[in-house]
């Protein structure tokens, strides 16, 4: 199944609570019940003023109405074409 990467501009994100970052997490896991089980969220990276964050799912079309309906942006949402890390090297 693809993997994606999707860029959030949010500004003031790194700045965001412990207690705003809980209810961001609980409604984006409430769309992704209500979406099914073909579409996973794996994690995010919150920067000053951006989330990046790494879904699986079967098309581009699902993750941008998981932002739709959570009320997400979704500014960029790029396909993973290959994964490398320091092992590639060897």
């Amino acid at each position: 199944m693809p993997k994606y990467v999707i860029e959030r501009d949010i500004p003031g994100a790194g700045k965001l609570s412990a207690d705003d970052l809980r209810a961001i997490s609980q409604k984006s896991c409430g769309v992704l019940g209500g979406l099914g089980p073909q579409i996973q969220w794996l994690h995010s990276y919150v920067t000053d003023d951006r989330v990046y964050c790494v879904y699986i799912a079967p098309n581009e079309e699902l993750v941008l109405e998981h932002a739709r309906q959570g009320g997400f942006p979704a500014n960029r949402v790029s396909r993973v074409a290959n994964i490398i890390d320091p092992t590639t090297a060897e």
